[in-house]
């Protein structure tokens, strides 16, 4: 063999050990197990190339040496760093930061344990899902004077009440949520103590007798967020996920919400912008980011949908968040509008991976908003547990009239934040409340099993008010008269996009007032949390009929409110499901 020949071998064999491909293989978790979709790496020797890992958390990259630095990075986690041996499969973990840390734990709606031994059987008919609550007890003041509850403007259990009444069948239990049916009505404060902060919130209380239980008395509280005018608010991203799967072929849900955003889009401001995602048989864009001046191009989008598919809500929810980043506004009002009836049957569909999901993007200041529709197979439960997690709200329209209250004449309360992890300590004094109760607020059996669970707050949207009411009895040996205390609250919360943590202090003195001397927001407000206690089947409020409702609520409802006299009808229409009996003497 000649030399020239010997030196052409020798050059292929060098250009082909040059050349050689390795590949790196692995997969990537948490320190929960959880496999996770989307995490960037970066290899050293390429540092322009972003490469990501799939919806089974696994990835593979070629290059040409053995061992090579590699980066991870995802939302919500710890950066990771590591040399990569192509001769083993990689075995990553990512951390969760210590900031997102505490969303993993079960959270509490109220830090008031569940004394007894209450049961549940979980609501299972006709498809649909609803998270198990346990009512809370009476506490003992003197042991435990101290409670708080989270404060959110969520208010989805009300109209989903009346959408079981409305159609003449019973309200499964666990889709009574007293304090959203409260929320619903948001209650004027009729004794504003003021503030001299513009930018806090107001505070009202009331201290009556007690319409069920004459031994027991009432406390009111009220928190009213500052309200922001719509032309003041900052400029808004919003991102429209929708379903558009086979599920919601129906009247009453994809029509329904297609008329419900074409309402939200005659609110919308040139300086604001709309993304249209869809999921049905598969994930896309309908709409790419257009500016709210061009209303009649979203309109169009919007009805250019139809249903059909399967149901991937898992790989949509990550679209809608990649959009929502890609046209992120520093210091705007970032939020994700999910429309859906829940029924995620496709990749990561359990609440629990759901919720997984969701806590990655909870730092990236992109609020969530659920708007849940539709029934038979409706999943009250991952959209009330998305919404939670998500740092955002829930509504549930059941109605176009629904649609029309919730995102035109309450558009700033439901798509803007004026408060994060909003939360109320209140501090009973003990020589004149025996024991507490707080009504509604009830914890998930999940949260109450978690030895680790945390009372988290939530998000209130701008001039929201929240209701509460505790029913206390009052201490045996206790001389009460007027100016004592009562109670002292303390509300805190973080001011959007930052984490300072601000506070503001009331005090409750004694008052006393028989319920029916003290304005008619009070006695509406009692029946409205009656009203879900008996069709709990509450054992505080066993010798309470509806139409003990029916009669208190009336003494309450104003002249021209609307939504009072819907709510009496709604307890008439109850009392007839309830009690067929009273139909056939009728």
């Amino acid at each position: 063999m000649s030399k020239r020949i010997w030196i052409l071998l020798y050059c292929l064999a060098c250009s082909f050990y040059s050349t050689a491909q390795y590949y790196i293989r692995g997969e990537v978790r948490n320190e929960h197990g959880v496999l996770l979709e989307g995490v960037k790496l970066r290899l050293k020797s390429k540092p322009q190339q972003l490469f990501t890992s799939g919806n089974s958390g696994a990835f593979g990259i070629s290059l040409a040496q053995l061992k090579d630095s590699l980066s991870l990075q995802l939302d919500g986690y710890e950066k990771l760093c590591i040399l990569a041996d192509s001769r083993q499969f990689q075995r990553l973990q990512l951390n969760t930061l210590p900031g997102t840390l505490k969303l993993y734990k079960n959270n509490r709606a109220s830090i008031i344990s569940n004394t007894g031994n209450d049961t549940y059987v979980p609501y299972s008919k006709q498809g649909e899902s609803y998270s198990g609550l346990i009512e809370n007890d009476f506490i003992e003041a003197a042991t435990f004077p101290e409670t708080g509850f989270s404060l959110n403007i969520d208010n989805a259990a009300y109209s989903n009440i009346r959408r079981f009444i409305s159609n003449q069948m019973f309200v499964p239990e666990d889709a009574i949520r007293i304090e959203e049916m409260l929320n619903y009505f948001s209650f004027p404060l009729t004794e504003n103590i003021p503030s001299q902060n513009k930018e806090a919130f107001s505070f009202s209380y009331k201290h009556t007798s007690c319409p069920w239980n004459q031994r027991n008395q009432l406390l009111f509280l009220q928190m009213e967020a500052p309200a922001i005018p719509l032309e003041n608010v900052p400029p808004s991203n919003l991102v429209f996920l929708i379903d558009i799967s086979g599920s919601m072929d129906k009247p009453n849900r994809l029509p329904l919400l297609q008329a419900a955003f074409k309402l939200l889009v005659n609110n919308l401001r040139d300086v604001d912008t709309i993304t249209i995602a869809t999921y049905g048989g598969g994930v896309g864009i309908v709409l790419p980011p257009t500016g709210g001046v061009h209303k009649q191009t979203i309109k169009n989008a919007i009805d250019s949908l139809s249903a059909g598919g399967d149901t991937p809500g898992a790989g949509a929810i990550q679209l809608a968040y990649q959009l929502a980043k890609d046209n992120f506004i520093p210091e705007g009002n970032n939020r994700v509008i999910l429309a859906t009836d829940g029924d995620f049957n496709v990749g990561q569909s359990s609440e629990k991976e759901l919720e997984e999901l969701i806590q990655r993007y909870q730092q990236t200041g992109i609020y969530l908003t659920c708007l849940g529709i539709g029934m038979g197979n409706y999943k009250d439960s991952k959209l009330e547990s998305l919404s939670k997690k998500g740092n955002g709200n829930f509504a549930y329209i059941d109605q176009i009239r629904e649609a029309e209250k919730i995102l035109v004449k309450e558009f700033t309360k439901t798509m803007f934040a004026v408060a994060d992890d909003a939360a109320i300590t209140v501090r009973f004094n003990p020589s004149i409340v025996s024991n507490y109760r707080l009504i509604g607020f009830d914890n998930k059996k999940t949260a109450l099993e978690d030895s680790n669970s945390v009372l988290e707050g939530g998000e209130i949207g701008s001039g929201h008010t929240i209701t509460a009411i505790f029913e206390i009895s009052p201490a045996k040996d206790s001389a009460t008269s007027v100016h004592q205390s009562l109670a002292s609250v303390e509300l805190r919360y973080k001011k959007p996009g930052t984490n300072d943590l601000l506070k503001q202090s009331f005090t409750c003195e004694y008052q006393g007032t028989e319920i029916q001397q003290a304005d008619s927001v009070y006695r509406f407000a009692a029946a409205v949390a009656m009203f879900g206690s008996v069709l709990r089947k509450s054992k505080y409020t066993k010798d309470y009929q509806l139409e003990d409702v029916l009669t208190l609520a009336k003494s309450g409802i104003q002249k021209d409110n609307v939504l009072q006299h819907e709510f009496g009808k709604l307890v008439e229409q109850a009392i007839l499901l309830y009690n067929p009996s009273k139909k056939k003497r009728k």
